[in-house]
């Protein structure tokens, strides 16, 4: 158990969890989220009075006393599944996921998942994130998607991590295989909302995201002002058939929200190779194809998806972290099968 001594500094905000955010030294790398619990939990006390009311009035000079706990055990059970290691230090770990493993367990994935196959790999040694020993999940990337995901192993690795995601300045990059060809010629998809010209032959896609009225499994495009900014630049990197039907791009995140290469390629009018959430009843051509690659593709069981490069400043060293993961061999057998079109 560690106690914590924070002093209230000049023009604080009105509230008791708005100003320890603030105040809390970095260095205790406490989220707002772990504030919040504290407070509930009784953990926050001034003059040894409890302060369990997150509205609670503070002034400048006020000394609050933070106790916080040892990390307890984490209530999942530890399981010995394989994992694609790219990179490990005592602070974080970064990993390539396959496609079908769930990031964390949930309602219809209760094990099997990445957290699972953490937990057995870690042993028990973690230092603790938000109080728990737990791997700290700073990102996710779908279940079916493949590829990068760096987690945190402490609560201040999760702490620098967690701000460098939230301010986009972590570096994601995705390989996709998509229905027809970006061409900044096409009026259909330069007439398209959100959709602009960018450097370098890149296409911009630019939206709000929420979830879909109706179908609450599902995101959708938004404008003025509705959902969570969303930007998506695309470029192309191979096309294929005759004429082409099918192309693999490049996909470059400034935000990182759920789905939203999925959601924003099916606005463009180019949803993902293999989607059946948002491909669209686009359909492909045989005779622009040839049958071997218009059987891959027509065949291929998942969303067409890797996230191939992740960099990051490392949040103890101040290093520049760079990463690519090869596409797996799923999407290198779809991508030889549509290098036999015509």
């Amino acid at each position: 158990m560690t106690k914590l001594s924070v002093t209230i500094a000049a023009d604080p905000p009105p509230r008791l969890d708005k100003a320890l955010a603030r105040d809390v030294p970095e260095q205790a790398s406490l989220s707002r989220t772990r504030l919040a619990r504290l407070i509930a939990e009784g953990a926050v006390t001034q003059s040894g009075a409890v302060l369990d009311n997150p509205k609670a009035r503070v002034e400048e000079g006020d000394v609050i006393e933070i106790t916080l706990p040892e990390a307890q055990d984490y209530d999942v059970v530890a399981q010995a599944i394989p994992l694609d290691i790219v990179y490990e230090d005592e602070a974080l770990i970064v990993v390539n996921k396959p496609a079908g493993m769930v990031v964390h367990p949930a309602p219809g994935s209760p094990d099997g998942t990445l957290v699972n196959a953490l937990l057995h790999h870690f042993d028990g040694k973690l230092s603790g994130v938000g109080g728990e020993k737990r791997p700290g999940i700073v990102h996710r990337i779908d279940k079916d998607t493949s590829g990068l995901l760096v987690v945190a192993k402490s609560d201040k690795a999760h702490h620098g991590l967690a701000k460098q995601f939230e301010k986009h300045t972590a570096r994601r990059a995705y390989c996709a295989v998509v229905h027809g060809v970006l061409d900044r010629g096409d009026p259909r998809l330069m007439g398209a909302r959100g959709v602009s010209a960018g450097e370098a032959g890149e296409i911009v896609i630019t939206s709000g995201l929420a979830r879909h009225r109706t179908d609450r499994q599902r995101q959708a495009v938004f404008f003025e002002g509705q959902g969570r900014h969303a930007v998506t630049r695309a470029r192309v990197l191979e096309s294929f058939g005759k004429p082409p039907v099918v192309s693999m791009v490049e996909c470059r995140l400034e935000t990182g929200r759920t789905h939203q290469i999925r959601v924003h390629m099916a606005h463009a009018g180019h949803g993902l190779i293999g989607d059946q959430t948002y491909g669209g009843r686009r359909k492909l051509s045989e005779k622009a194809l040839g049958p071997v690659a218009y059987a891959a593709a027509t065949g291929f069981g998942r969303q067409a998806l890797h996230a191939a490069e992740l960099g990051f400043v490392h949040p103890e060293t101040d290093e520049d972290m760079l990463f690519e993961a090869p596409l797996p061999q799923d999407m290198a057998d779809l991508l030889a099968a549509l290098r036999t079109a015509p």
